[in-house]
């Protein structure tokens, strides 16, 4: 009887079937995390190329339409704002642009004058910066919980800047 059981307990642990799935189950949640931090990284960086390229467009669009004379004090350049809001917006928001799924806020943008002295053909030249404030927020965060604790949402803040060339 001793004999038998020595024998049953020599096959168990020679028996190798079911090992690749135990393997597999160890290893699976590291495989998902990596999975996560590979698309999630490529969201931040697709989010800030496509955040930076509207915020490109909203400054050359001000730096266009604003008047060559606004440091003279006839025009604002908070009067912009709502057009610069609204092409980071679109830009941030194109279906063509956002193939990843959604969850960038523009939480704020900022169009700001500065007036440079000097001898020029007026006599001072204004530069034009937005800048603007956008929060990335995870959908493959929750894989992160199993590891720790959960991803907060990324805020960042894009700005660019150029010479007011007017009309």
């Amino acid at each position: 009887m001793s004999r038998h059981i020595f024998q049953k307990t020599q096959e168990f642990w020679a028996d190798r079937s079911g090992a690749a799935m135990v393997e597999f189950a160890i290893s699976l949640p590291f495989l998902l995390l990596i999975v996560a931090i590979v698309i999630e990284g490529s969201r931040i960086a697709w989010t800030h190329q496509a955040a930076a390229s509207g915020v490109r467009d909203a400054v050359r669009y001000i730096a266009r339409i604003a008047p060559i004379d606004i440091c003279d004090g006839t025009a604002s350049i908070a009067d912009y704002k709502d057009d610069a809001t609204s092409i980071v917006a679109l830009r941030l928001g194109s279906p063509v642009e956002q193939v990843l799924p959604g969850g960038v806020t523009v939480v704020d943008v900022t169009p700001s004058l500065q007036c440079v002295e000097g001898d020029y053909r007026i006599e001072n030249i204004g530069i034009v910066e937005v800048r603007v404030e956008i929060e990335i927020e995870f959908p493959f965060g929750g894989v992160f919980d199993l590891f720790g604790d959960p991803l907060e949402p990324l805020t960042t803040e894009i700005a660019d800047e150029s010479r007011v060339f007017g009309t």
